[in-house]
């Protein structure tokens, strides 16, 4: 079990993205929590087993949102991340 999180900028409010992220985490078995940022950015915390959260982690890189663009993201690994019991848009 890992934990990473990823945050996003470009069109990515608005759009769906936190929607389609969440759709995506139930799909892959992934825990955690997606969020807006006041600066325009979406905020993600993913958990789960290591080859889900990368595939998680690529697709969330490349727009999950049909409507969305990703320009830049910054990624990291969290360390003494709580256990997460679902995925939720914050």
């Amino acid at each position: 079990m890992i934990t990473r999180q990823i945050r996003v900028w470009g069109r990515v409010q608005g759009v769906g993205f936190r929607f389609f992220t969440q759709q995506l985490a139930i799909q892959l078995d992934i825990y955690g929590t997606v969020q807006n940022k006041m600066d325009g950015s979406v905020f993600v915390v993913a958990q789960g087993e290591e080859k889900a959260v990368t595939r998680f982690i690529e697709r969330v890189k490349a727009s999950v949102s049909p409507y969305g663009r990703v320009d830049r993201y910054e990624e990291s690994d969290v360390v003494d991340a709580p256990k997460f019991t679902k995925f939720q848009i914050i």
